[in-house]
C-alpha cells in the first residue's frame, strides 16, 4: 500500500462514521472470504495483518470466529498483539469478554491453525504494547480518545 493510500485509510478508519458502519459488514466479509478460499484472504489484511479468532463464547462456551486486526510480534512472528479497539465505540468488543473467559482459542494465521493462549496485558507491559500499538497504526489513539474505557489489549503465545 502506497504511504498516501495508508494516509487515507487511516484518516477514514478512524472517523465516527465508520466506527457506526464498519462493525456490520467487515467482520462478516472476512468470515467469508476466509472461509471460501481456505483461509487465505481476509480483506481486513489488505490495510493490516489479520488473523481469525476462534474462540469459546464467555457464557455459551461455543466456538465464535472473529475476524481480528492484529499486530505480529517478531519476523516469526512469536505473538501477536490484539487490541479491543471496538472501531472506537463505547463498550468491549464481545471477544475480548471470551478471552478473558477462555483464554485458549486458536487461529487461522495466513491459512495455518494455530493453537494460542490470551492474555490480557496491564501495567507496563501494556503501556509498552499500546506505544508500538498506535505507532502501528495511529487511529487507535483516536479510538481510545473517544472511549471513557481502557481499551484491551491482548497478547496471543503460541501454546
Amino acid at each position: 500500500m502506497t504511504a498516501a493510500v495508508e494516509r487515507f485509510v487511516q484518516k477514514m478508519s478512524s472517523t465516527r462514521a465508520f466506527a457506526r458502519v464498519a462493525p456490520h459488514f467487515v467482520p462478516a466479509l472476512d468470515r467469508t472470504l476466509h472461509r471460501l478460499t481456505g483461509g487465505k484472504i481476509l480483506l481486513s489484511a489488505r490495510m493490516l495483518p489479520s488473523l481469525l479468532l476462534t474462540a469459546r463464547g464467555a457464557k455459551s462456551g461455543l466456538a465464535r470466529r472473529t475476524p481480528l486486526a492484529c499486530m505480529p510480534e517478531g519476523d516469526g512472528p512469536r505473538g501477536w498483539i490484539l487490541v479491543g479497539s471496538n472501531f472506537g465505540r463505547p463498550g468491549h468488543p464481545d471477544w475480548t469478554a471470551n478471552l478473558l473467559a477462555h483464554p485458549d482459542a486458536e487461529i487461522s494465521w495466513r491459512g495455518r491453525d494455530i493453537a494460542v493462549r490470551a492474555r490480557l496485558l496491564r501495567g507496563a507491559e501494556r503501556e509498552a504494547a499500546w506505544a508500538a500499538v498506535v505507532k502501528f497504526w495511529p487511529p487507535y489513539a483516536r479510538y481510545q480518545a473517544r472511549v471513557e474505557r481502557e481499551i484491551r489489549l491482548f497478547r496471543l503465545e503460541w501454546r
